[in-house]
């Protein structure tokens, strides 16, 4: 379990992958919270809050990937304890990441795995959702997530349907070195 106490100099990286609607930002956000509760310094990264940047304008999300990616960098070169990154679904979206990650730094990757129909009411319970709402897309990003799922690095692997996030969060922090 991570301890403030152990002394820790370096920075670490907690990777949260998922599909749409699975819980990522949730996770992320009690996480980040138990860290700091625990005296940790943290930086929160989200891929969607770096798209929504240049909304309705983007180019592409390959831009967003890239930026994303060099800010978790930036992050991690400040020395902050701890960042948490979410929003990367794909190998090819992590290992973007982690070619941004300072040498020496560990990260630790959090797979989320969701059932359809409990993201699908997810989205649309969240008034802030726009096209994951329409079960056509949601669906295409699962199915497209289920094909990558096992070639994502993963440290831990957490089926979010019945579980809430705190419970998830201690997991997390349970086998976080």
């Amino acid at each position: 379990m991570v301890d403030k106490e152990q002394g820790r100099t370096r920075s670490r990286l907690v990777i949260i992958s998922g599909p749409i609607a699975a819980g990522k930002s949730t996770l992320a956000g009690e996480l980040v919270q138990m860290l700091r509760m625990d005296g940790f310094s943290v930086a929160r990264t989200d891929l969607d809050t770096v798209a929504e940047m240049a909304l309705p304008t983007l180019p592409n999300w390959d831009w967003a990937h890239g930026i994303h990616a060099q800010l978790v960098g930036a992050w991690l070169r400040t020395g902050v304890d701890i960042v948490v990154d979410e929003g990367t679904s794909s190998p090819d979206e992590v290992h973007q990441v982690l070619d941004q990650v300072p040498e020496g730094i560990d990260a630790f990757h959090v797979v989320l795995t969701a059932d359809f129909d409990a993201s699908l009411a997810r989205a649309r319970a969240d008034p802030g959702r726009g096209v994951s709402k329409d079960p056509a897309h949601l669906r295409a990003d699962h199915d497209i997530y289920a094909r990558h799922l096992p070639h994502l690095p993963s440290s831990l692997r957490l089926h979010v349907e019945g579980q809430e996030p705190a419970v998830l969060a201690r997991q997390v922090l349970m086998h976080l070195p």
